[in-house]
């Protein structure tokens, strides 16, 4: 590894140690399996109702479908005249994304707790710009956010809460929408191994740890379904969504008390 990439790996790092250590520093009394505790964020108060778009997350593992339905999700809005955006964590095209991307295609190799706070970063990377967009109107799709990185770093035996720590004070899905097939269907679908995540006993825990995180809030859809099945329902969820999001829905942060 050159030295500028060193550089920027200790850049990374020092940030997400940063941004951990804040989110310590607030109290986090979360149980285990664990609920998503969500803190508003405080408007300017005044009468006026502020329409704004609204943040769509899609989970599941991986070969589930979600960059398909992200796609066809982002198309149907489009076409309705939302002004909407499709975005993609983690997102390779910063710096730390490179080098997450580095690190899934096996061309690198870092500590999970080191990993960890990368896929953290890269989501603090675009948390300003996320917040600009919604409050302009914009609805963004987002295949996978923070549930990703717990659910898939405690697979590999790291503690939950600990996992946790570095996602609080990002913006908190309006909804999150699970796709839900096993592992063993998952491994059956076109593409399966290219990356480093994509083993089966691996996913099976993946699984187990997106089933901790799950709360009332999460809706489940049958990705075993045909895709133009899973398609109308997703609609149908997503357009609810952004409904109340036009009328007002406040935001809320992740994971805060």
């Amino acid at each position: 590894m050159t030295n500028a990439c060193h550089f920027n790996v200790f850049k990374a790092l020092n940030f997400a140690t940063a941004v951990v250590r804040r989110s310590l520093s607030s109290p986090c009394n979360l149980a285990y399996p664990c609920k998503c505790s969500l803190r508003q964020i405080h408007m300017e108060s005044n009468n006026k109702i502020d329409s704004r778009g609204a943040l769509i997350v899609l989970e599941g593992l991986d070969r589930c479908g979600k960059t398909s339905q992200c796609s066809r999700l982002l198309s149907y809005l489009e076409e309705l005249g939302h002004s909407v955006e499709s975005w993609r964590f983690p997102d390779r095209n910063t710096g730390v994304g490179q080098m997450i991307s580095s690190y899934l295609e096996n061309k690198s190799h870092l500590d999970d707790h080191a990993i960890h706070l990368l896929f953290s970063a890269n989501r603090w990377e675009k948390r300003s710009l996320m917040e600009s967009k919604l409050k302009s109107g914009t609805t963004l799709i987002i295949d996978r956010y923070s549930f990703s990185g717990v659910a898939f770093s405690s697979a590999k035996g790291l503690d939950v809460e600990w996992c946790k720590a570095p996602e609080a004070g990002l913006l908190a899905p309006d909804i999150v929408i699970y796709l839900d097939i096993s592992p063993e269907k998952a491994a059956e679908r076109g593409g399966y191994g290219g990356e480093r995540y994509e083993q089966l006993e691996f996913q099976k825990r993946v699984a187990q740890s997106y089933k901790m995180l799950r709360d009332s809030t999460w809706k489940i859809v049958d990705a075993t379904l045909p895709i133009e099945d899973v398609e109308k329902q997703l609609r149908q969820i997503v357009m609810e969504c952004v409904l109340k999001c036009q009328k007002g829905k406040p935001f809320v942060e992740l994971w805060q008390n």
